[in-house]
């Protein structure tokens, strides 16, 4: 006996969600549970904040800021011996928390001596 047979070619999925629910009954209506979002402090957001809204005007601070932050993590290494790798240490510049925008600062300080200055950046990428 062939099951395919027996079985029915059209097959009625039922839903239980609504799509139009009554207004202050959204969470309730897919089934999803609501909670009230925690406080969270950051101690660090002034300082992103002030990273973020730094202005580079002067062309002596934006090569000192390319020449200090540097373009690739300096801390990634392979250690090797008799051309085996030991281990390797893993780039360690993102557990920065200020990484993003410290990155952020060096390109607006390569676009400032590019675009305002027209310096030739190649010397720090």
């Amino acid at each position: 006996m062939k099951v395919y047979h027996n079985t029915p070619k059209r097959i009625f999925v039922a839903s239980w969600v609504s799509l139009n629910p009554a207004p202050g009954n959204e969470a309730k209506a897919v089934g999803l549970h609501s909670s009230s979002p925690k406080p969270h402090f950051d101690i660090l957001k002034p300082l992103r904040h002030w990273l973020d809204n730094f202005q580079v005007k002067n062309r002596e601070l934006a090569h000192r800021l390319c020449k200090s932050i540097p373009s690739q993590c300096p801390f990634e290494r392979d250690i090797k011996l008799f051309g085996k790798t030991l281990f390797r240490i893993p780039p360690l510049c993102k557990l920065n928390p200020l990484y993003d925008e410290v990155v952020g600062l060096r390109f607006r300080a390569l676009c400032y001596l590019a675009d305002e200055c027209g310096e030739d950046v190649t010397q720090y990428c």
